[in-house]
């Protein structure tokens, strides 16, 4: 009965390797990633290994140009247009049974002193390092067109809230010089994670090097990786190159989502700090009205979605063993090119959604104005003017707010002189020395802006000079990634050379 139940298995399996359902669900997908994102990451690693290994004679000049000639041949575009064929494991084989069609036995030799091990950890590397360069680009974009948004908004007043409460009057140049400095910190996080990811795991074979004298450095030095990972081991086992840069993503993913829920709830009418622009809207099919902000919806839900994609990335690793396993290359991989797409995609989706948009000055600054939430300022001129302790001006300031709201008088507008000057002389026995000139003065909330002018206040020239200083910064920034992008071009136009030379 088993045995008739095991021959059904394998008449819909095959009898050989790979079995149907591994092929659909591991092989041919993993076909279908590698096509698309490592086909030309492996051949520079097939030019620069050659290129390496006739410097350091273990192949001869005439098979170095039988190979080059061979690669020169490889059409990509035929690659990557052909299906998952079972006879070959995977692109890897594929790719080699073509060169040794095309240049006979002599072309196995380009295998000298390497492994799909640390060749496959090399193209991991190679393909992550571009797709974060661009990650990054796009996140200086949006830094940029959030510094432009900021100095537009260096006087708009409005609340800041603390615990989900109106707390104390600010800018929203302010609250989005927090988002750029936020931003600037996932930059260097990711700056971080390029500089691990781009170490070249070549030469460590498939675990421990390799009897043969190959060059680690000529091959780091013709991929454009910055530094050759030492230990042969840690090169193939080392999954944290991809975990640091999951944990950056996710937690970049992180910070913007708190962005865009503030961001969606001050699109309510309620709150009605701003109008989204038209094409970042979307009408209700029942209620004319209607003006629904899909855009910061799905920005945020996408944001969700980067976070899971990382974190997958994250527990795929756990509690793997420390070795060259399957669960840290091909079944990863796409998680985080994922998770970095999308975030690419929000980074400018956002950036066009906040510089287009209206805000509505008048209600913000109304708001402020009306709020208690400038009492603060209040309590600090009474410590000046009175000479009394903070706690004595807290005191005083919250037992008058508090008369007011007993009176069912719920703006700041209504708090007077006199009524400070009541609860002075209860509290303290004294009579306010300040004028109401003064006092008035403190309770705008202008004044309350403009006397925050320390070193990352709110008050405008404070500001001003931040946003300064983050326009100085950007440069720096950009420059970084073009100086990546422009030794990896480089690297890529001289191996490109190379082969042209074999084909002379």
């Amino acid at each position: 009965m088993f045995q008739d139940y095991q021959s059904k298995i394998f008449e819909l399996e095959g009898w050989h390797f790979p079995s149907n359902s591994y092929r659909q669900m591991v092989l041919q997908p993993a076909y279908e990633e590698a096509k698309k994102h490592f086909l030309h990451s492996m051949m520079q690693i097939h030019i620069a290994h050659l290129k390496m290994l006739e410097e350091q004679q273990l192949v001869t000049k005439e098979d170095a140009k039988k190979i080059g000639q061979a690669l020169y041949k490889i059409d990509l575009d035929y690659y990557k247009q052909r299906d998952y064929n079972p006879k070959f494991e995977d692109l890897f084989f594929r790719i080699e049974h073509k060169l040794i069609e095309l240049a006979g036995d002599v072309a196995g030799n380009l295998h000298i002193g390497r492994s799909r091990n640390d060749m496959g950890i090399a193209i991991y590397r190679m393909t992550l390092r571009k797709k974060l360069l661009l990650l990054m680009n796009e996140l200086l974009t949006l830094r940029s067109s959030l510094l432009v948004f900021a100095q537009e908004h260096v006087e708009t007043i409005m609340l800041g809230y603390t615990h989900t409460q109106q707390a104390q009057p600010t800018t929203l140049a302010h609250y989005i010089k927090a988002v750029i400095d936020q931003l600037t910190r996932d930059f260097k996080r990711l700056q971080a994670a390029y500089n691990t990811i781009n170490s070249s795991s070549m030469g460590a074979a498939a675990l421990t090097t390799t009897g043969f004298n190959i060059s680690r450095a000529r091959m780091a030095e013709l991929l454009a990786f910055d530094e050759i990972i030492e230990n042969a081991w840690d090169a193939v086992a080392g999954a944290d190159y991809i975990g640091e840069l999951a944990s950056v993503i996710q937690l970049a993913a992180l910070n913007l989502g708190r962005t865009s829920q503030d961001f969606l709830q001050w699109a309510t009418q309620e709150f009605n700090a701003f109008k989204l622009a038209s094409p970042y809207v979307q009408v209700s099919s029942i209620m004319p009205q209607k003006r629904n902000p899909v855009s910061i919806e799905h920005t945020r839900s996408l944001l969700s979605a980067v976070v899971g994609d990382a974190s997958t990335v994250l527990q795929m690793i756990h509690n793997t063993p420390f070795g060259d396993i399957v669960d840290t290359e091909d079944d990863m991989q796409p998680y985080l090119w994922r998770a970095m797409e999308r975030l690419r995609g929000i980074y400018n989706l956002f950036g066009n959604i906040i510089v287009t948009m209206e805000v509505n000055k008048e209600q913000l600054f109304s708001r402020a104005k009306k709020s208690f939430a400038n009492v603060t300022e209040l309590a600090d001129t009474l410590v000046r003017s009175e000479k009394i302790s903070f706690r004595q001006s807290h005191s005083i300031v919250s037992s008058s707010v508090r008369s007011l709201l007993e009176d069912q008088k719920e703006s700041l507008e209504e708090l007077t002189w006199e009524l400070i000057n009541e609860k002075s002389i209860a509290l303290t026995g004294k009579p306010l020395k300040i004028s109401k000139e003064q006092f008035y003065l403190a309770l705008k909330p202008g004044y309350f802006v403009e006397i925050r002018s320390l070193y990352g206040g709110p008050a405008p020239d404070t500001m001003r000079k931040s946003l300064l200083q983050a326009n100085a910064v950007s440069p720096l920034l950009e420059n970084w990634v073009k100086d990546k992008e422009n030794r990896i071009n480089h690297s890529e136009q001289q191996l490109l050379a190379f082969l042209e030379g074999w084909n002379k």
